[in-house]
């Protein structure tokens, strides 16, 4: 890759052993710190330099921005905004509002003297910092966020009473949550924490226990997983409901039932249940979405509390549960199946696949674009799992590929897969090790390799599960029908590992499967450690799976071998967010006209807590917030309801005009039918069907509008009273969305473009956050937070439940090019492969056309950027020779 030699007092780069050095930057975890880490150093052969220089440095990248241009610019842009406000407009309309921008930004670019002890001018300087903070941590979005901030509290800060400060102070509190659920400590809990790695049956001990109870409650991070958990309980005879932000089913139309199956927001804290089990219970530490797991561990009121989750979360479950006075019995489990690293990648061939493999993508155009790559290069059919498919679709899907006696041989995923869903794997095959998190594209988190790679190898699939119940129940019914031989033994056909697992589940700790009576006069039980269960759990089968873990192509490999051989740190705090009560009293100690926006930063601002907790940031709320704020007449519940909306700033331009139309709606207490919401692109549905990018994204959008909808017909019933039709038309949009994927085609040469644009942004982000070096030193606050994330494609937010994007920014770039091919060589909708021919455009760079949309880096000079085209041409040419 691009070897670094020194000339003249500068380091420049050469093409020579451009491949090496490009790994190497890869496989450093820059996404989680601001320093680069020297973890694969140079030989001075290869560097003619000192090893401990940097990689790359600051002269070779173009003259960074100041951030006092980068906010003077951010002034500028929202001073019309934020006059358009309602206090702006208040402002203007005394004349006075030009008096008071001009006094604020004189405050900002002037804070006075560091050294200065006048509260008014330390106060200054904090929110001078405050800004810095938020450009450097959050990016564009950050800043503007907190420039609002701050203005709306230098215009409302001369209102406040000193009572008024007071009492803020005081609900902003936030040290004691454990007293938010008065009635939950009324209830006598045990608690049940099952940790091990994946593939240990954590989940599958803890489910055991749940089908004995009466009452009972399942709580998963991943609509898939709750759908999963219905369907189960509800084949074995246990009625069973489902309940996520969008969607309620209720067995046999009854409208209550004693099971619940649910998504973790959405955990019921009134009802009383006999068992609770919330899995994935290492995504309370998550910076965004802890807070749900934090609610359901503190606030669910069951008489077993049973939590699944990683070993890392178990100091933290001490703590909690030592501060809330209640018992904590731990089961410590072992992997059922050995998982190992292969040797080396696919080196991007896709023939070397094989039966049982699943291949991990990020984003659904690029799980179907491998999907079709797959089935022209093998032969072999290939089955789709992410999260916005259907539930009865993802099930069959799963099915398939679970079946040993089709010819579905190949699985193509989203990271959900990580969350546990019951997948016959053999092999997993990162595709990539990065990712687009909204913002920018990342290197994976640890955790979220390693939970993603601990998928092979799996030691029971629900598809054998099922396949041995039905055949035990099919003898059944024959022998009571006197049509099977008397006293003679049913074989199933299942593998040896299934009726050893199914006798795990009867010689389970009694810990487990016992009461809770049971377990109070069990007083030596309060910890089971490995060896003290080693009894009670099954022995490895011999015949168990290998699970194999690689990647598709060379350039990730080093990233997920390192990756594999870490241990993530202990979480260290539990994420909060207060609840709607708190708010709501917190609001009305601000004057009437106050921007909702300023109220929930002002709670975070003012926000005190315990060191075992953290406050999760606000997203899209804050942004929610400002587009509904000129709607007059909606409470502060209205307005909270409508911040935690499934809606992100991804789909800026839709949802600017929906929310606010939603937002009058509810203000009108009318028009909330479907049909009667001019701002609901229904119109889509009209077009005629195309392999078209921009199609793609109109019913994408609309796909979302529906989602939104679905999610306040649960809140506000009587004003979005058309549920049933907003249901037939998000089938018949996924319907046209998977269709309109089925359609697309990409080739060999496209698939290696996305790849080279991901490459060449993670390399933009590498040198962005080394710039970022000289204006700021690393965090010391919450630096951890990022390696504590877990997976959350495809799951639920608190902004609601969203799924898998489309398309990331670089496969919008290959999608528009397949478009254009495709209406140039097809003329229908329907489109294929056809083979580039010699000296056609197809054959140049994979990265020559243009930059990456979407992501907030900086880019580079003209000449690095070719210089890492010409590397990955000569990859690429050298890969092209070896499979011919």
């Amino acid at each position: 890759m691009l070897a670094a030699t020194r000339q003249a007092g500068r380091l420049v780069f050469c093409p020579s052993n451009s491949l090496r050095l490009r790994r190497e930057l890869q496989s450093r975890n820059f996404s989680t710190t601001r320093h680069a880490r020297r973890d694969a150093s140079f030989s001075k052969k290869n560097s003619h330099s000192d090893a401990k220089r940097p990689l790359i440095r600051r002269e070779l990248s173009r003259p960074k921005q100041k951030f006092s241009d980068v906010l003077r610019e951010n002034l500028e842009s929202l001073r019309s905004e934020l006059k358009a406000t309602p206090i702006g407009q208040k402002l203007d309309s005394e004349g006075s509002f030009r008096e008071t921008w001009k006094l604020f930004t004189n405050n900002i670019f002037n804070p006075g003297d560091k050294d200065s002890t006048q509260p008014l001018v330390a106060a200054r300087r904090k929110d001078h910092q405050a800004l810095r903070d938020s450009w450097f941590e959050r990016g564009a979005n950050g800043l503007i966020d907190r420039i609002k901030y701050a203005f709306y509290n230098h215009v409302t800060s001369a209102r406040f009473t000193p009572s008024d400060i007071r009492n803020q102070k005081a609900l902003a509190d936030l040290r004691y949550p454990t007293e938010w659920y008065p009635a939950t400590r009324t209830v006598h809990r045990t608690i049940h924490l099952h940790v091990g790695p994946t593939n240990s049956g954590k989940t599958y001990h803890a489910l055991q226990r749940l089908e004995q109870a009466k009452t009972g409650v399942y709580a998963g991070p991943l609509r898939l997983l709750a759908h999963e958990v219905y369907t189960r309980l509800n084949a074995k005879g246990k009625e069973c409901m489902l309940v996520t932000g969008e969607e309620k089913r209720a067995p046999n139309d009854s409208l209550t039932s004693d099971l619940t199956s649910c998504t973790v927001e959405m955990m019921p804290l009134n009802k009383d249940v006999d068992v609770a089990v919330i899995d994935e219970i290492q995504m309370i530490g998550n910076a965004e979405r802890g807070w749900a797991w934090t609610q359901a561990v503190l606030g669910v009121k069951a008489r077993e509390v049973h939590l699944c989750g990683e070993t890392r979360t178990v100091p933290l479950i001490r703590e909690l549960c030592a501060s809330i006075g209640e018992k904590l019995v731990v089961h410590e489990y072992e992997r059922l199946s050995p998982l190992q690293m292969a040797d080396k990648s696919l080196q991007g061939n896709l023939k070397k696949l094989r039966k049982g493999d699943c291949i991990v993508s990020f984003s659904v155009m690029g799980i179907h674009a491998l999907r079709k790559q797959i089935e022209q290069t093998t032969g072999r059919k290939v089955a789709t799992v992410y999260g916005s498919l259907p539930p009865e679709t993802r099930a069959q899907q799963a099915r398939l590929f679970n079946d040993p006696d089709n010819d579905y041989d190949f699985l193509v995923a989203s990271d959900a897969i990580g969350m546990g869903l019951n997948l016959s794997i053999k092999r997993v095959i990162f595709e990539s090790s990065s990712k687009f998190d909204g913002f920018r594209q990342r290197t994976l988190a640890v955790p979220d390799i390693k939970q993603i790679a601990g998928r092979a190898g799996r030691y029971k699939s629900a598809y054998q599960a099922n396949k041995a119940a039905e055949e035990a129940a099919a003898q059944s019914l024959a022998e009571a029908k006197g049509e099977s031989e008397p006293g003679k033994e049913h074989i199933t056909e299942a593998p040896a590992v299934i009726s050893q697992s199914m006798e795990a589940s009867a010689e389970a700790s009694s810990v487990i499967a016992a009461p809770a009576e049971t377990i109070e006069s069990q007083p030596n039980l309060e910890s089971s450690s490995q060896a003290a269960d080693a009894e009670k759990e099954p022995s490895k089968p011999e015949d168990s799976t290998l699970g194999l873990v690689t990647t598709l192509e060379d350039f990730d490999f080093p990233v997920i071998a390192k990756a594999m051989k870490e241990e993530p740190e202990p979480i260290r705090s539990a994420g909060l967010f207060p609840p709607a009560p708190i708010l709501e009293r917190f609001a009305s100690y601000f004057p009437p006209g106050t921007p909702f926006s300023y109220i929930l930063m002002r709670l975070h601002e003012l926000s005190q807590m315990h060191s075992r907790f953290h406050l999760c940031g606000l997203r899209d709320q804050l942004w929610i917030a400002d587009l509904i704020e000129p709607v007059q007449g909606l409470t502060t519940t209205d307005r909270n309801i409508l911040c935690a909306c499934p809606a992100s700033k991804s789909d800026k331009e839709l949802i600017s005009r929906l929310m606010p139309a939603f937002a009058s709606c509810i203000e009108q207490q009318s028009g909330g039918a479907l049909y009667d919401i001019a701002e609901m692109p229904l119109e889509v549905l009209e077009l005629d069907m195309s392999p078209s990018r921009d199609y793609l994204r109109q019913l994408e959008q609309l796909h979302k509008a529906i989602v939104a909808y679905l999610w306040l017909s649960y809140r506000f019933a009587g004003i979005f009273s058309t549920r049933p039709l907003a249901f037939h038309v998000k089938g018949l949009v996924e319907e046209r969305i998977e269709t309109v994927l089925h359609q697309f085609s990409f080739t060999e040469n496209q698939r290696r473009k996305i790849k080279a644009a991901r490459e060449k942004s993670l390399m933009e982000d590498f040198r962005r956050e080394l710039m970022l070096e000289d204006e700021k030193e690393e965090s010391k606050t919450s630096a951890f937070l990022a390696q504590q994330t877990s997976v959350t494609a495809g799951g639920d937010e608190f902004a609601g439940e969203t799924d898998l994007e489309i398309m990331d920014p670089a496969e919008r770039l290959a999608s528009e090019d397949v478009a254009t091919m495709q209406e140039q060589t097809m003329g229908s909708d329907v489109a294929e492969d056809v083979p580039p021919k010699a000296g056609s455009d197809e054959q140049t760079s994979p990265t020559d056309s243009t930059d990456v949309p979407e992501i907030d880096v900086i880019r580079s000079n003209t000449s690095e950027v070719d210089e890492v085209n010409l590397a990955h041409d000569i990859a690429t040419t050298d890969r092209s020779k070896r499979e011919e």
